[in-house]
């Protein structure tokens, strides 16, 4: 809308998880703050008409009819928390399923997950050692689902 000049920025902060799903790895984005849009703008009457009519666009942070300006070091803790954010990885797996582990101590050793701690990209899993069911704690990049 020509408008350049007055709307400089755009910005969705996500972050870059690792989904693990049949055994597949792979990459996708996810939202930081789901909903919410940032934009770097000079505001006026134009810009905020094009900014309150676009699609999609239902509500704005601020009191009344206008936006509040966010202050710099929100914003710059925002897009930091983007781009420091450690990949995130999600597995597809149940209690019940047998896993192969496939590093550390008991890499090549089957466990049956008795536990899952997504927070934590971690599980717990009867592993048999020695012919014996032991609970060990594992990472999600440790563990391979079974078919």
């Amino acid at each position: 809308m020509n408008l350049g000049h007055k709307i400089f920025r755009v910005e969705v902060p996500q972050k870059a998880i690792t989904v693990v799903k049949n055994n597949k790895r792979t990459e996708k984005e996810e939202k930081i703050f789901p909903g919410y849009v940032l934009v770097e703008m000079i505001m006026d009457d134009d810009s905020w008409y094009v900014v309150r009519h676009t699609p999609g666009v239902t509500k704005f942070v601020g009191a009344e009819k206008r936006p509040i300006p966010a202050r710099d070091a929100e914003i710059k803790r925002i897009i930091y928390k983007a781009e420091a954010q450690p990949k995130k990885v999600e597995l597809d797996i149940q209690i019940g399923e047998s896993v192969l582990i496939i590093s550390g101590p008991f890499a090549d050793f089957s466990g049956t997950i008795t536990e899952v701690y997504p927070d934590k990209e971690k599980i717990r899993a009867n592993v048999s050692i020695f012919g014996r069911e032991t609970p060990v704690e594992l990472e999600y990049n440790q563990i391979q689902k079974q078919g």
